[in-house]
């Protein structure tokens, strides 16, 4: 359900990056009557997804356009979602309306990850658009508390849980990453730019080249947003291709933060946890 005193109007426009993400969201808001119009960038949505809905192309620094689109399709309510490398400034073809806000967007460049988000969702609010998150519009793809999976974490587990989710918050305010791996009490790896995948992929030839002495099956992936964070933009997230990580790395298990991580598919990612042995399950942050 919407927060209470929540209004979203009809359509929302989903500023779409890459990933299942943007039409994981499209189908909830049609499920709860909410009409979505994707508005995909050019190089990162999936076409082939993006085809199921209503939906138009920008590339990145069309902010001019953008903002056309959106008032001419009625869209005030408006989220980001999907996964966008961050792109160098030499790469980004701004239009005349990006030029308009240039100052303020290299400012945002000037910091990290979460004061860029930050600083264009400003931009975009100070245009009269209203930002949303998924807790707002597809608050069912959130992880819950306790195991989604029929494995559970022992009381080894919990304490390389509890372990990884201190180093996470100590992280915060550095702007690292979303993600740490915790082997016996042990921090052997911490997500960076890279992200999720490169971070278990990594793992998983340390172990092949005999640099992790710790048995297969010990050892977490802990999730969690950073303190502080706009959880409107960039929320943890875990899929099926995250599962096929942490089997491949060895470890036991997955533990994020409950109700600020998004799960995609969630029915496959469940029954890949449940084929490897793996556990999956939500903490509080």
């Amino acid at each position: 359900m919407t927060a209470p005193g929540l209004q979203i109007g009809s359509p929302v426009g989903v500023i779409a990056g890459g990933g299942v993400l943007p039409f994981a969201i499209a189908d909830s808001m049609q499920a709860r009557q909410i009409t979505p119009l994707l508005i995909g960038l050019r190089g990162f949505c999936d076409p082939s997804g993006i085809a199921r809905f209503r939906h138009h192309w920008i590339s990145i620094g069309q902010y001019g356009r953008l903002k056309r689109l959106l008032r001419a399709e009625h869209c005030r309510d408006v989220m980001f979602i999907g996964s966008v490398v961050r792109p160098s400034l030499a790469s980004v073809r701004l239009d005349w309306g990006a030029v308009r806000v240039l100052p303020s967007v290299m400012a945002a460049y000037r910091g990290g990850d979460d004061h860029l988000l930050t600083s264009i969702g400003r931009i975009f609010e100070g245009e009269g658009f209203r930002l949303h998150g998924v807790k707002d519009v597809a608050p069912e793809l959130l992880m819950p508390r306790g195991e989604l999976t029929r494995a559970a974490p022992d009381e080894g587990h919990l304490a390389d849980i509890a372990k990884g989710i201190a180093v996470l918050a100590a992280l915060s305010p550095f702007d690292i990453g979303q993600g740490v791996i915790v082997i016996d009490g042990h921090v052997v790896a911490v997500e960076d730019i890279g992200g999720t995948d490169a971070l278990l992929a990594n793992l998983a030839r340390l172990r092949a080249q005999g640099a992790i002495h710790a048995k297969p099956g010990r050892g977490v992936l802990v999730k969690s947003p950073k303190s502080g964070q706009d959880l409107r933009f960039d929320l943890p997230t875990l899929g099926p291709r995250t599962v096929e990580g942490v089997a491949a790395a060895g470890l036991a298990g997955i533990a994020v933060a409950a109700g600020n991580t998004l799960v995609a598919e969630p029915q496959e990612t469940i029954k890949a946890a449940d084929a490897a042995g793996l556990f999956v399950t939500g903490v509080p942050a």
